[in-house]
């Protein structure tokens, strides 16, 4: 019963990050901050450091393995952000005009 379990959390391990991965694909192609809040990924990277943390006390692989990988999107996601709103502040227009 434990590997049946332990699929359960996989697969919702796989929906969580499709889900992230899309609004990060999402946020790229639109090459936009709109509606993207700049404490977001600082917030799920804070909270992902502190899950790994805490799943790998309990020794809880799917967790371990869930947050490393929601811990990267974050990274990823918080990079992008950044990026994005340093090109609208070079570019001299107004965040709000540039989304």
């Amino acid at each position: 019963m434990p590997e049946a379990v332990d699929m359960i959390g996989w697969a919702a391990a796989v929906v969580l990050f499709l889900t992230l991965a899309g609004q990060i694909r999402t946020q790229w192609r639109e090459r936009s901050t709109k509606g993207v809040s700049p404490w977001l990924f600082a917030g799920q990277i804070a909270t992902s450091i502190g899950f790994v943390v805490y799943s790998w006390a309990l020794g809880n692989w799917v967790f371990v393995t869930t947050n490393a990988v929601i811990l990267a999107t974050a990274i990823v996601g918080q990079g992008l952000y950044l990026l994005q709103r340093r090109g609208i502040e070079r570019s001299g227009k107004r965040p709000e005009a540039a989304e």
